[in-house]
């Protein structure tokens, strides 16, 4: 026998399913003689690529590492005092170690099967509270992408809620204090939708103007200062003039809340509760607002119900998701948000308690005075305004620069501005920080630094007593329970096993790719050269973060077969509006500003219309034949209506559907032919690497979803990562930032707070293209296509399959038609739940045809596991042939009471007409791996009618649903 002394085994078989064996054994069943056959089948000739991808070889999984942590290095941990929204943080250790670095948590889809996610649900009511509870307000989301993303939804919905008698005004004021990125993510938004911004000193404000229906107040402002703005927004009030303010959590534990100043909306971001900076992202963004505004809110608000047992639950109310139901008529795109941020920063706030919270605040405020008053000392010029963490001491340029070069010498960054250094404080700072610092300053003056413990004596809290928080907050025992590492860290277990992820079983679910998320990719996630390190730090401290960009955009450029690549839009909801709003300054560069009708198909995503809207477009729909391709003649029709005015189609390819149209060329040739530019919505994209490509189909601009085709795990419900790759002639116009250069010679304004979007995880997705490498990728493609195939055949003689390409092929995903069930009562939401006793979570429902499922199992999933879904879903079809022979009632029946819950079957009488055995191991391999869902069926039109987004205690709960 020969010798193998090599120990390579390529990261390629580690992500991709099924064996060779396997394959072979698919391949039959699907009735293909080889990967290749199929493939050919499937994707149409004319646009597959001719060359394999130009990427670098695969590397090894230790190899990799080893390379990386090289690169990594090349970033460099100063201290940072540079404030502006990101602070150092401690994240707790059982926090990282048991959420942020755990796949239980990580891998688990959004919560729209509420019964088996109970547990990440818990974690965002108990978020939705801290926000609610320090800002003062009635309401709260399930988080946002980031600060400057929910002031620019803060601009718009009081735009869409402002009184009748202000319905003509459209002037929105804003802080000139605002923090830089927030204000460049305002001017972006606005002026598409028609929206006057007015930046200026709030002391120049004038309420009474008939123009104005808005203001935005930044508190504590960028330059640290804090003021009480109780009369000014009485004022407004008097004017029917909404205020929205835009703060920080931490400070709110000692000041005022803006709620108890009467505000309308207060938004800002968590991240300094416990998640890192991460050189700009992901952290969760908040917004609150009043509870009259409840149907305005953008984004998903998690609500208490009941289950079919009237047992508390939770679920996400009042259909948040308003792009599915409003599509055009949407004023928000948010689809994803950062739920595995907000599900920290509420274990953060668990953790702390609110005395703990406040302790951290008060030794943040403390160090800052202390700093002050020791600055003083040396006879400087410091700000004489009350502030939370920020003091600003004015110098001019000579000393400015001395004192930078000392200040970079002890590794510390300071902010600069014209005239003046602003030194920002954190939970991790010391008095050591403080000595330095002190140290600093004094050596630029050229004088004796004071005696700090003097200083420290006299020290006491300064803020006046009009901005003094009076209130309590976080009284509720959750949050007052778990302060022992011990304790805590058994809450997180009990949350933890309340909900499915991918540890647990496949979750197929069609346009969402929810593949492997290697530990390999996810490991440099928390080294602190990637966590550490401000958004705004000089660019020689992040040389390694500028390599990883340079070469992911470089991948991904090659990927789409396009020219070039924005890293900036931090969901796939942002990389749409990108796409758009680089379309749109294209055409308005040219002298073509009023093109602005983008064409939709019926099929696409909700979000589609939504962000075409908020990019200042007309949406026109596009029909779909009955095999669910773009109807061609009306696209042809539609764009000749509106050919003067055409800037865009909108098309996701394959389509949603699941199919490769065979038309696709024809159809981007149609708008080119019309002036306008073709965004591909690169949802399906786990179909296209390596077999085709955007470029080569004719697209013009692409998004990607790197939280799926691209490895970075959806968390819950986020992070997302949504890049735009476009054609030569749009490049100059990709996002810029106002603070670092990024984007083109003439790149809009930004889509996103941070420069890079989310950067501290897109080394997961650069992880994933080194260790795949261009044929493994390429294989990876051909995988989720055979497994899709393979679950095809073996379903089709039990379920229709709605749509098939012109060979009967499906691409990497499948629609199975359940509407037939209808006439025996079984809804496909009955299907949807029953799969939970059978250990899995559905399949996309009813989108994007009502009444089916959407299957997509990737090509992560071995045979095995595959099967393990197939017998599930034939075992569940004959639970309804049941019902259509009469052996199982209509009404009372495996389908209709499911889930079914340990709680039901232990405890009690069992008065079911089926046996208990097949309420809960209805196929013997169940019982190997049992998921038992913690609540029965949750009765969501409760929920609706008695919302409560935030935890209460029982007995006040019991007391509401006795009301109802």
């Amino acid at each position: 026998m020969k010798i193998n002394l090599s120990n390579a085994v390529k990261f390629e078989s580690r992500h991709n399913g099924p064996t060779e064996a396997e394959i072979a054994e698919m391949l039959e069943k699907i009735g293909a003689s080889s990967l290749d056959e199929l493939i050919n089948q499937t994707v149409p000739e004319s646009i597959q690529l001719t060359r394999p991808l130009d990427l670098p070889k695969a590397q090894l999984e230790s190899e990799f590492l080893v390379e990386f942590k090289k690169l990594a290095n090349k970033n460099k941990v100063f201290k940072s005092f540079i404030g502006q929204g990101y602070y150092d943080t401690q994240v707790p250790g059982v926090v990282l170690r048991n959420v942020l670095e755990n796949p239980g948590w990580y891998t688990a889809y959004t919560p729209y099967q509420a019964e088996i996610a109970q547990g990440r649900l818990e974690a965002l009511i108990n978020f939705q509270t801290v926000v609610m509870e320090l800002t003062g307000m009635e309401l709260a989301n399930a988080s946002l992408l980031d600060e400057g993303t929910a002031a620019a939804e803060a601009m718009t919905m009081l735009h869409a809620v402002k009184p009748r008698d202000k319905k003509n005004a459209n002037k929105f004021f804003v802080d000139q204090k605002i923090f830089p990125q927030t204000k460049a993510l305002l001017e972006t938004r606005a002026e598409p939708v028609g929206i006057d911004l007015v930046f200026g000193s709030i002391a120049d404000l004038d309420v009474t103007d008939p123009e104005l229906y808005g203001i935005l107040f930044q508190y504590p402002d960028a330059d640290g200062a804090v003021r009480d703005y109780s009369a000014i927004v009485a004022a407004a009030k008097e004017n029917k003039v909404l205020t929205a303010f835009a703060s920080d959590l931490l400070a709110l534990t000692l000041l005022t809340p803006p709620g108890e100043m009467g505000a309308d909306v207060v938004v800002g971001s968590a991240q300094r509760f416990g998640v890192p900076m991460g050189y700009g992202g992901p952290h969760a963004g908040f917004f609150a607002t009043k509870e009259e505004f409840k149907r305005q809110i953008p984004g998903r608000i998690i609500g208490v119900s009941i289950d079919r047992a009237g047992n508390k639950a939770y679920r996400m109310a009042l259909q948040t998701r308003e792009q599915h139901i409003k599509r055009e008529k949407a004023t928000s795109n948010i689809c994803t948000a950062q739920v595995l941020l907000a599900v920290m920063s509420s274990f953060y706030a668990v953790y702390h308690g609110p005395k703990g919270l406040k302790d951290i605040a008060l030794r943040t405020h403390g160090l800052a005075k202390l700093t002050s008053q020791a600055l003083k000392e040396l006879g400087l010029q410091v700000g004489e305004q009350a502030f939370f963490d920020t003091i600003e001491v004015k110098m001019n340029e000579v000393s400015r620069e001395r004192v930078r070069g000392l200040a970079l010498g002890a590794e510390m960054n300071f902010r600069y501005e014209d005239d003046a250094i602003f030194v920002t404080f954190d939970e991790t700072k010391t008095l050591a920080d403080v000595e330095q610092i002190v140290s600093i300053f004094s050596s630029e003056q050229g004088v004796h630094a004071p005696n700090l413990d003097q200083l420290v004596e006299e020290l006491e809290l300064a803020l006046p007593e009009a901005l003094s928080r009076k209130s309590d907050y976080l009284t509720h025992p959750v949050f007052n329970s778990f302060h022992s590492e011990h304790e805590m860290l058994r809450y997180i277990k009990r949350l933890e096993a309340k909900d499915l992820s991918l540890v647990h079983s496949m979750i197929s679910l069609g346009s969402c790719t929810m593949k492997l998320n290697a530990t390999a990719e996810m490991i440099p996630v928390t080294w602190p050269e990637f966590g550490q390190i401000h958004p705004f730090a000089p660019m020689d401290q992040a040389l390694g973060y500028q390599e990883l960009f340079t070469n992911l955009r470089t991948w991904l450029t090659e990927i789409t077969g396009f020219a070039d690549t924005s890293l900036q839009p931090n969901s796939g909801a942002q990389g749409e509006y990108a796409g758009l709003m680089v379309i749109r300054a294209y055409h308005i560069n040219r002298g073509e500003g009023h093109r602005n009708v983008a064409l939709i198909p019926t099929s696409a995503h909700g979000t589609n219309p939504a962000s075409a809207v908020m990019a200042g477009m007309k949406v026109v729909l596009v029909k779909c034949d009955e095999k669910g391709n773009i109807d061609v003649a009306d696209l042809k029709e539609k764009a000749e209506a509106n050919s003067e005015n055409l800037s865009a189609l909108m098309v996701t390819y394959p389509s949603t559907h699941g199919v490769f149209e065979e038309a696709i060329q024809e159809i981007c040739a149609i708008i080119h032919q019309h002036g306008g530019q073709v965004y591909m919505d690169g949802a399906n994209m786990n179909a296209q690497v390596g077999l085709t490509s955007p470029g080569i189909i004719g697209a013009d601009v692409c998004h990607l979803n790197l939280h799926k085709t691209f490895c970075i795990p959806h968390g819950g419900g986020g992070p997302g990562m949504g890049p735009i790759c476009v054609a030569a002639h749009l490049a100059p116009f990709l996002p810029g930032n106002p603070l670092v250069k990024t984007g083109g010679t003439q790149a809009v304004s930004s889509i996103s707070s941070a420069p890079y979007g989310s950067a501290s995880i897109l080394p997961i997705s650069y992880a994933y293209i080194a260790m795949m490498g261009g044929d493994g990728l390429t294989n990876a493609t051909k995988m989720a296509i055979l497994n899709a195939n393979y679950i095809k055949e073996r379903l089709e003689g039990y379920y229709p399959i709605l749509y098939t390409g012109t060979k009967g092929r499906a691409a990497h995903e499948m629609i199975v038609d359940c509407r037939e069930f209808k006439s025996v009562g079984v809804e496909v939401e009955d299907i949807a739940k029953r799969l939970m006793d059978y250990g899995f979570h559905a399949p996309t429902v009813s989108f994007p045809v009502a009444g089916t499922m959407m299957i997509e199992p990737t090509e992560s999933e071995t045979k095995a596991e595959l099967d393990r879904f197939c017998d599930a879903m034939i075992s569940i079809r004959e639970e309804i042939r049941e019902i259509e022979n009469g052996k199982a009632d209509k009404e009372n029946n495996v389908l209709k009471n499911a889930p079914h819950t340990a709680q039901m079957v232990l405890i009690g009488e069992w008065d079911m007409p089926y046996s208990r055995e097949k309420a809960v191991y209805p196929l013997s391999t169940v019982k190997e791996n049992k998921f038992w869902p913690t609540v029965r069926r949750i009765d969501s039109a409760y929920g609706d009618r008695n919302l409560v987004c935030s935890c209460i205690p029982v007995e006040e709960y019991a007391d509401q649903e006795e009301m109802a």
